[in-house]
């Protein structure tokens, strides 16, 4: 058996100075002079700048680039342009007046500063982003196979190739060191830290933030770890484990909190999947859902020392519910139903069978999941209208609800803190989750510092929480119909190849233009180009974008409305010309926190729009000739909606049940029926579109294909779905097709998994503040 290649030598050290910034390598961050946080660059980029430092002064072709940071691949041209502009970025200099980078036309880049090796006691201190500006940082959960030491031989210089370049010996310590941990068991490196966190200063004007990673990861197997429940006393944490994300063999594993081999405590039938674990108050039994292949759902409980699993339920296979055990571990609280009956939360006496709806004032319009007690057992939590919702309470015997939140976003799990004083919940920011904590006293929000991190779940006893941290890396997908293949295949193949995560991709009815959002760029942006001519990709500058709905074309093709902040900070609802780049504010006469939605009408002059209305949202159509716009129609409790002009009509879904409406173009109360009593499923309501001949898509999940498209809405029998793509998982924010170029476009993930974190969490610790109630 031939021998291992030896590694090669270390890096000097892991951490040095060009110019004027520091560069950490392994956390890949960048500090500027001046800049009010480092920039997290991606691990494409920090190979390309430990290229350029290798040959420091010297001209490095773009050929020697791809070679050496991308080998065995066959990236496009616009992988290198993209990871210099971060790097410039990164370095806070413009490309007119290079001070770091300079761009040898024709010929390649050459890095002008000077570059100092520095030892790790020169490392400066950490900063996390702000909420509203996550920072650069688009990392896959794993380094994708392309990031392996290649065999290739390029060189870095095209005059001069040192022994092992300095990428390579970058590469090489990556991946032995992750090595060696998995052999040893004990997690990613990246995630060992001290016990504690640690406070630090902050820049002026800023709050006060972790000096240093607070938390380690305690699992590292390939796939995904989710769902992680805490026993009482901290000792343990119970979580989902699958090489896929929800998909058949799911199993509940159970393991300490530190670095160790876990157990698997469930043994899911062939064909069926566990999820969901929540762990009794007494520590002695472990709750999950059990799906089955069908049309069967079963709550289940084992004991926390492993066993055979008893059923304390049946549930709706097409709802999944989420639930909480009830303070003595007598019955369970259950999230609200879609299916009819009583609305709000539920409650199931596990002694008896016997269930009963709490009175709180929940009505046919609210949508309550994720319920969970307070620690003194006097109040239940819960998020209302999910995806777009916030947090509320309300005693725990019944009584008027209270908002505790105003934030209308995508929450990603929340829990009570021990103390039930605060809560911590993750929350989805542009194309990134975070987690905070919610101060009940005064309403305050406080940023953790963890990038990509969500669905926390606290100790009952003890200031400890576990969270999923996941990192995927999405591309933009073509699929294409093959009408000459069995059951008409279709080939995926990835636009814009990129280390970022690119989403929400809308084409335009022309079937030629395409935009979408990425930070790629290593800031959230939006993304044009001619499909006709890809080197055309290019920002759309002046805007940041919003991450909640795709942007919508115009039936010309020629505007966009897009939802986000303008170059003046502004936020609202803006009209792009992607031709010139120009942009204008629309004056919606809505509040501008409120706009989550808008879409063209076949009439350029009236435009639909959702918009929070109290505790739910509405749709509106607005004649916009005057000023003010003026309201022409209402529809209360829709969640999104797309207007058909083929057959003329408005269709749209409804936040508090399954299913697809329409009504006319002006949306005239008599108008309004239900076309398809099934699909869209409420928590998919984003995951369908209307082509430019009126067909209904709907993208979901199955058995054995993980992207399925089906047409929808027809008022019969389904036709069969269509598998666009067997082994990639793919967004549930938005996708778009064209019917004439019988082509679907679709972010999915090109690298993806998930590792369960953890950390103690002190509640007394001065958090870093990040807004108030109204955050």
């Amino acid at each position: 058996m031939p021998r291992p290649p030896e590694p090669p030598p270390p890096l000097p050290s892991d951490c040095l100075r060009v110019g004027e910034c520091h560069v950490d390598i392994p956390l890949r961050e960048v500090r500027a002079v001046g800049a009010r946080r480092p920039a997290r660059i991606t691990p494409k980029s920090m190979g390309v700048l430990l290229v350029l430092v290798e040959n420091a002064g010297r001209v490095v072709s773009r050929d020697a680039l791809l070679a050496e940071v991308w080998p065995d691949t066959l990236p496009t041209n616009d992988v290198v342009t993209q990871a210099i502009t971060q790097l410039r970025k990164a370095f806070g200099e413009g490309r007119d007046e290079p001070r770091y980078i300079e761009t040898i036309a024709k010929s390649g880049y050459r890095l002008l500063a000077e570059v100092d090796w520095l030892p790790a006691s020169e490392r400066p201190a950490t900063t996390p982003a702000m909420p509203d500006a996550p920072a650069v940082e688009a990392p896959p959960a794993r380094e994708p196979s392309d990031d392996s030491d290649g065999s290739g031989s390029a060189a870095a210089d095209p005059e001069r190739r040192p022994p092992v370049s300095l990428h390579r010996r970058w590469v090489w310590g990556m991946a032995l060191g992750a090595l060696a941990l998995v052999l040893l068991g004990v997690g990613l490196w990246l995630g060992l830290q001290r016990d504690a966190p640690q406070v630090g200063q902050a820049a002026p004007g800023l709050p006060l933030v972790p000096a240093s990673r607070p938390y380690r990861l305690i699992t590292s197997a390939p796939g995904f770890e989710l769902s992680p429940s805490l026993s009482p006393d901290g000792s343990q944490v119970a979580y989902l484990a699958s090489p896929t994300e929800e998909l058949a063999g799911t199993a509940v594993l159970v393991q300490t909190t530190e670095p160790a081999q876990p157990r698997t405590l469930t043994f899911p039938p062939e064909g069926a999947w566990d999820s969901n674990p929540e762990w009794s108050p007494n520590g002695r039994e472990i709750a999950f859902l059990r799906r089955f292949p069908g049309e069967d759902c079963r709550i289940m409980a084992v004991p926390a020392s492993g066993g055979d699993p008893r059923v304390l339920a049946e549930c709706d296979p097409a709802n999944r519910p989420s639930f909480d055990w009830t303070p003595d571990g007598n019955g369970l609280i259950f999230s609200s139903s879609l299916g009819g009956g009583e609305p709000g939360l539920r409650l199931l006496a596990l002694a008896t069978g016997q269930w009963h709806s709490l009175r709180y004032g929940a009505t046919a319009q609210d949508v309550d999941t994720a319920p969970r007690y307070s620690p003194d057992g006097k109040w239940i939590g819960f998020v209302r209208n999910t995806p777009l919702g916030d947090l509320w309470r309300i005693p725990a015997k019944g009584g008027p609800a209270e908002r505790l939140t105003r934030q209308r976003a995508e929450f990603r799990g929340w829990d009570w803190a021990p103390d039930g004083q605060s809560i911590v919940f993750g929350r989805r920011v542009d194309s990134h989750t975070r987690l905070y904590r919610l101060v009940l006293d005064d309403g305050s929000v406080h940023d953790l510092g963890i990038e990509d991190a969500q669905a926390p779940a606290m100790a009952a006893k003890i200031g400890q929480v576990a969270f999923v941290q996941r990192k995927p890396q999405f591309g933009i997908y073509r699929i294409a119909s093959d009408p000459g293949a069995e059951n008409g295949a279709r080939a995926a193949t990835q636009l814009f190849a990129s280390t970022g995560r690119d989403t929400l991709p809308s084409i335009a009815p022309d079937g030629r233009q395409l935009v979408f959002t990425s930070d790629r760029s290593g800031e959230f942006a939006l993304w044009w180009a001619d499909l006709q001519r890809p080197a055309s990709l290019r920002p759309i500058e002046g805007i940041r974008p919003e991450s909640r709905h795709l942007p919508m074309w115009s039936p010309d093709s020629r505007h966009l409305l897009v939802i986000g902040t303008d170059a003046r900070g502004q936020y609202g609802l803006h009209e792009v010309n992607p031709a010139n780049g120009q942009l204008r504010r629309l004056p919606v006469p809505v509040a501008s926190e409120e706009l989550l939605f808008a879409a063209y009408m076949p009439d350029a002059d009236q435009l639909l729009v959702i918009a929070g209305k109290g505790d739910g949202q509405q749709l509106v159509l607005y004649d916009r000739r005057g000023s003010p716009w003026r309201s022409l129609a209402v529809i209360d409790g829709v969640s999104f909606a797309r207007a058909d002009v083929a057959q003329g009509r408005v269709l749209f879904t409804r936040m508090a049940r399954d299913g697809l409406w329409q009504a006319d173009l002006a949306l005239s109360p008599a108008s309004i029926r239900q076309v398809d009593g099934n699909r869209p499923a409420s928590q998919r309501y984003r995951t369908w579109t209307v082509t430019e001949d009126g067909q209904v898509e709907y993208l979901e999940s199955l058995p054995g294909c993980y992207v399925s498209l089906r047409h929808i809405g027809l008022g019969r029998s389904h036709p069969a779905p269509r598998c666009l793509e067997a082994t990639h998982l793919a967004t549930i924010n938005g996708f778009s097709a064209h019917a004439r170029e019988r082509v679907t476009y679709v972010a999915m993930a090109v690298n993806d998994g998930s590792d369960i974190g953890f950390m103690p969490l002190e509640m007394d610790a001065e958090p870093s503040a990040s807004g108030g109630a109204g955050y």
